[in-house]
């Protein structure tokens, strides 16, 4: 026991000093993710042999990388899901595992690798959806066209891999799958039919629960957290990977509080990105067998271009030709189409079942895992770029300085000061509408009444770096007004 908690000690050590080296890294341009993995590596027994991965630890992880599932199904929206947007981020899942799969099976590259099996096709597919969103919140991409854009189309990045799983890797044959997945379909409908009946009838119990959610019963955190060990312990008597259990967990909870919960959620982040998750991610890192990657460096590359080129391009591809639904520039397009390149959870998934069931050698699956990881630096990174470059125009630009080199200071200030501009105008939009949306529920409770002279407070700072007078300026944009005391 003293080496487990030795070795926990450790990881929550890192864990802890993650955020703040994250924090202090100019442009804050490394997600704390990524840190994560390169320290386990770095400290795992592939590296300096600091922490040790036995039993305890595993099972940590393995409710660490339950919790981001969890996570990552309750921020699926399934009105968006069989929306418009949702319907053709499915096809375009398709399109994705058939290119996927014309790859692995005809490129002689990976023939020679040695990984020509239906699990580099699957983790060719995929979208780090869990991993994506702490990422979204925290550039202020949430809510908005492009980050709408992104979950979309990353749904099914990580859903349809899920599924693919389940079915393509399983080692039963083909009817006795289907059974084992009805089985469990039929379970997971069970759970969550029994609490929407019990909310729309206004039972007792349901009362009870709601009343104790926040006293020190914290009846919801304790019952959500049983549905997610119940079904990730359903996927396990039915041989299936945890990761479906998790992931079907959120997609209920989200079926059966469909307006959402700040509260719980609040609750579920803290024991996930406080303790757990982390976890998972120090302990995937630690997996990885660094010399091994050292030794494949091409694998390791191809990987990455592969996943650029077979996850990326259809996602621009469809953006572009999605007449209906297309509101975003061709730099932005390619902003989602990165994003949703990232991956890594599934990655780890899917070679660990390989490795498992002997389809996959676990230095190729090594060299995948780090590949992944390198994505989720590089792909956020690229498109974080793209973003920005987006709103600068530089097409014009270019086009501007050519006409008169000698201004061309000024035109770059002129630009750079024009995406300022916009990302103020984005962040006042935005602060704008949660004032509204806070006013519009009434002035009796304190907190929200705090929450509104906040918002207020924000959007003055705002118009001052705009250069306004706050209290000259009562109209915002998008035709909202709030009154000056």
């Amino acid at each position: 026991m003293t080496q487990e908690l030795v070795s926990l000690t450790i990881i929550m050590a890192v864990a802890a000093v993650s955020p703040i080296v994250a924090q202090l890294i100019p442009g804050r341009f490394i997600p704390q993710t990524v840190l994560l993995l390169a320290t386990g590596a770095a400290l795992g027994p592939y590296g300096l042999g600091v922490i040790e991965v036995n039993d305890a630890v595993k099972l940590l992880s393995e409710l660490g990388m339950a919790f981001l599932f969890l996570l990552a199904g309750y921020e699926i929206d399934p009105k968006r899901l069989a929306g418009h947007q949702g319907k053709v981020g499915l096809l375009t899942w398709v399109i994705t595992l058939g290119l996927a799969w014309l790859v692995v099976t005809f490129l002689p590259f990976f023939a020679k690798q040695g990984i020509n099996g239906i699990a580099t096709v699957i983790a060719l597919t995929t979208t780090a959806l869990g991993t994506l969103m702490p990422i979204l919140k925290e550039r202020s991409l949430e809510g908005t066209p492009i980050g709408d854009a992104i979950i979309s189309y990353g749904t099914w990045g990580e859903l349809g891999p899920i599924l693919a799983m389940a079915i393509l890797l399983s080692t039963r044959t083909g009817w006795q799958t289907m059974l084992v997945l009805g089985a469990f379909l039929a379970i997971c409908l069970l759970c969550a039919m029994l609490p929407t009946k019990a909310l729309k009838t206004g039972h007792r119990l349901y009362r009870f629960l709601t009343e104790n959610a926040n006293t020190s019963s914290q009846t919801l955190m304790r019952l959500t957290t049983f549905l997610l060990i119940f079904l990730v312990t359903i996927s396990a008597l039915f041989e299936l990977d945890a990761v479906l259990g998790a992931f079907a967990a959120g997609f209920i909870l989200r079926y059966i509080i469909p307006d959402g919960s700040k509260s719980l959620e609040m609750k579920l982040e803290g024991v996930g990105y406080g303790f757990l998750i982390p976890v998972f991610f120090v302990v995937s890192g630690a997996a990885i067998n660094v010399r091994a990657v050292a030794g494949r460096p091409a694998l390791l590359v191809a990987f990455i271009v592969m996943l650029m080129l077979i996850r990326a391009v259809p996602v621009y591809v469809a953006l572009s030709l999605d007449k209906r639904e297309n509101p975003l520039s061709s730099h932005h397009r390619v902003t989602v189409a990165l994003y949703c390149t990232t991956a890594l959870p599934i990655i780890v998934a899917v070679t660990s079942l390989a490795v498992k069931v002997g389809t996959m050698q676990s230095d190729t699956a090594s060299t995948l895992v780090a590949a992944g990881a390198i994505t989720v630096f590089l792909m956020p990174l690229l498109g974080s770029i793209t973003y920005q470059v987006a709103d600068v125009h530089p097409v014009t630009a270019v086009r501007e300085i050519a006409h008169t080199p000698s201004d061309w200071r000024a035109i770059v200030r002129e630009h750079a000061q024009v995406r300022a501009l916009l990302h103020h105008q984005d962040r006042l939009k935005r602060m704008a509408e949660t004032l509204d949306a806070l006013e519009a529920h009434g002035h009796g409770d304190e907190h929200r009444a705090e929450l509104v002279e906040r918002a207020r407070r924000e959007i003055d700072r705002q118009l001052k770096e705009l250069g306004l007078d706050p209290q000259l300026t009562t109209q915002l944009p998008h035709n909202y007004r709030y009154p000056k005391n």
